[in-house]
């Protein structure tokens, strides 16, 4: 097989774009970035990148965007939905997966990398779960040769989780918690998630390979909450109990409210797996849970 030069990337304005796009680049990709209007400031400094406006939503343009591309790394994705603007789980998710995958196949590129999440599965609970299920289907059924990730947490600079976290410990003594914070989750760095990627499309071993992804410890968020404060040296917080049923009602009715209804219902299960073959295919060392946070806080 011929080896890979030049790398389309979706998504490479979000957090764990940007991170993927460095990992690309140190492996000595030529990556083209495919950029919404208006989010072109979110890849200031990335100077030695081509970039390509274009929506993953608009699929008659995708194609000409991808022409000459190689490899194809989707990473788009939401968290929370904005119907008022056409940004739901299904569109964002589903359909826009089905276009990438149909455009990759249409150019001929040799690679096609998905990022999909820990506990997509078919009847999930949360409707983030199930759409991402419904995208590695679409992947699946590819003609080109596919590599998905399903990460659970990814921390690290301008995350939206531990970074929310910190904040709170920051300007906080006491934290209210769903359910005590009994949830268990494995906090990977992103750093480690990007390099992935980018080993990835040198390795034939991850063809056709779904990758749980993760961090070498499981923590439960009441012991995160703890780790985050020792990152920052700070006293250990009081962790206040927050039974989910009174929490729901007040996500639906407050739109600004910083969890919607849909992640309360993945805060109820764990996020944990086994990354041993993730690590193992991708020759990466796990960095420690503790390390990574005093890294990205301390």
């Amino acid at each position: 097989m011929r080896p890979i030069h030049r790398v389309f990337v979706t998504g490479a304005t979000g957090f764990v774009g940007r991170v993927v796009v460095q990992a690309l680049r140190a492996e000595g990709y030529v990556v083209r970035c495919l950029v919404r209007p208006g989010s072109e400031r979110d890849l200031r400094g990335f100077e030695a990148i081509e970039r390509i406006p274009g929506d993953v939503l608009a699929p008659q343009a995708l194609e000409e965007a991808m022409a000459g591309c190689d490899a194809v790394v989707h990473l788009v994705g939401i968290i929370r939905e904005h119907p008022a603007s056409g940004a739901t789980f299904y569109r964002v998710h589903v359909q826009g997966t089905v276009n990438v995958a149909a455009a990759a196949a249409a150019v001929g590129a040799r690679r096609l990398l998905h990022m999909s999440a820990l506990g997509a599965r078919e009847g999930a609970r949360s409707d983030y779960h199930r759409t991402k299920w419904a995208a590695e289907e679409a992947v699946r059924s590819s003609p080109v040769p596919w590599t998905v990730f399903r990460p659970s947490v990814i921390y690290g600079p301008g995350d939206g989780f531990v970074s929310a976290l910190a904040r709170l410990v920051r300007r906080f003594p006491a934290i209210p918690v769903p359910d005590g914070g009994r949830q268990r989750f494995q906090p990977v760095a992103v750093e480690q998630v990007a390099q992935g990627f980018a080993r990835a499309l040198a390795l034939p071993a991850t063809v056709k390979q779904a990758f749980e992804v993760g961090g070498p410890t499981a923590v439960t968020l009441a012991e995160l909450l703890d780790l985050v404060a020792d990152a920052l040296g700070r006293r250990r917080v009081v962790k206040l109990h927050a039974p989910v049923a009174l929490v729901r009602p007040v996500a639906r009715l407050l739109p600004w409210f910083p969890v919607t209804p849909d992640q309360l219902l993945m805060l109820q299960e764990d996020s944990v797996c086994d990354p041993a073959p993730f690590f193992a295919a991708l020759r990466l060392t796990p960095v420690p849970l503790a390390e990574g946070l005093r890294r990205m806080l301390g």
